[in-house]
C-alpha cells in the first residue's frame, strides 16, 4: 500500500509522537491532519501512545469510525475537534464502552441540513473543478480570529495540511460531515468525564453550540471558551489548549 506523508497506512492511524502507555486517540477537522494537534503533542505523549486517526478515506462518518474502532486500543481516550468532534460523536454511538473520556473542541451535535450542506456543495464542485486552492482560501476567512488572518505562518500550516489531505480528501470529509445525524438525542448518554472547548471567536461552531453540548451532557461536562481563538484552537491558541487538555487527562 502506498504510504501518505504522516500516516501509517498499515494501521490507518497516524502516529505524531512517541507511543507509551496511556492511549490517547485523536481527530483531526476538515482538510486537517495530525500536525493540527502538533503542539499539543510533546506534553501529551509522556506516559501514552496518541494516535491519530485516517479521516479522509470514507464518504460516511459510520465508515470512517468503523475504521478507527478496527485498529484503535480496547479502550481509549478519544479527541476530535470539528468534523473530529462529528465522528467522535460516532464513536460513542457505535461503541460506548470503549471510550474512558471524552474531549469535543470546536465543534457542533446538530445535524446537517440542506441549508448547511448547500455551501459544502459549492465547495465539492470547485474541488472537482480542480480549483482546490480556491476552496482553501475560502475556508481560511472563517478558521481563524480575525485578528489571525494575516498570520502567514499559520496561514501556511493550515494551507500545507489542506494539500496534504488533497482534494478527494477533502471531498470525502464533506459528503462525510454531510450525512452526519442528530447528536443531541444521544448527549445524555454520555457518561464519560468530558471537556467541551471552543474559542470565542468561532464562526463555524460558535459557543453556543458548546453551551448546547455542554449542558445536554450527561456526566459532569467542563465547558472551556477561549478569548481571542477562532475554530482552529489547537493551533491558535495552543498553550492553553494543552492545559485543558492534560487537566482533562489527570
Amino acid at each position: 500500500m502506498q504510504k501518505k506523508q504522516g500516516k501509517v497506512n498499515k494501521l490507518d492511524l497516524e502516529e505524531p509522537c512517541r507511543p507509551m502507555t496511556e492511549p490517547l486517540v485523536l481527530i483531526p477537522g476538515l482538510s486537517c491532519d495530525a500536525s493540527l494537534y502538533a503542539p499539543q503533542c510533546p506534553a501529551l505523549a509522556p506516559g501514552r501512545p496518541i494516535l491519530v486517526a485516517q479521516h479522509d478515506q470514507d464518504e460516511s462518518l459510520a465508515g470512517l469510525v468503523a475504521r478507527l474502532l478496527a485498529v484503535a486500543p480496547a479502550r481509549f481516550a478519544l479527541c476530535g475537534l470539528s468534523m473530529g468532534g462529528y465522528a467522535a460523536f460516532e464513536v460513542m454511538r457505535q461503541a460506548p464502552e470503549r471510550v474512558t473520556r471524552l474531549a469535543l473542541l470546536d465543534t457542533s451535535a446538530k445535524p446537517a441540513t440542506p441549508e448547511t450542506n448547500a455551501p459544502r456543495e459549492q465547495m465539492i464542485a470547485l474541488a472537482e473543478r480542480g480549483a482546490f486552492d480556491n476552496v482553501t482560501t475560502l475556508l481560511w476567512q472563517k478558521l481563524v480570529a480575525p485578528d489571525r488572518l494575516a498570520d502567514e505562518p499559520l496561514r501556511l500550516s493550515v494551507r500545507a495540511m489542506a494539500e496534504r489531505i488533497g482534494a478527494g480528501g477533502f471531498v470525502r470529509q464533506q459528503r462525510a460531515i454531510m450525512g452526519r445525524p442528530d447528536s443531541r438525542p444521544g448527549l445524555a448518554a454520555i457518561k464519560v468525564p468530558t471537556l467541551v472547548l471552543v474559542g470565542e471567536e468561532d464562526l463555524i461552531t460558535p459557543p453556543a453550540e458548546a453551551h448546547e453540548i455542554s449542558s445536554g451532557i450527561g456526566a459532569p461536562a467542563r465547558l472551556v471558551t477561549i478569548p481571542g481563538c477562532g475554530h482552529l484552537s489547537t493551533l491558535e491558541q495552543p498553550d492553553r489548549v494543552t492545559r485543558e487538555l492534560l487537566a482533562w487527562l489527570a
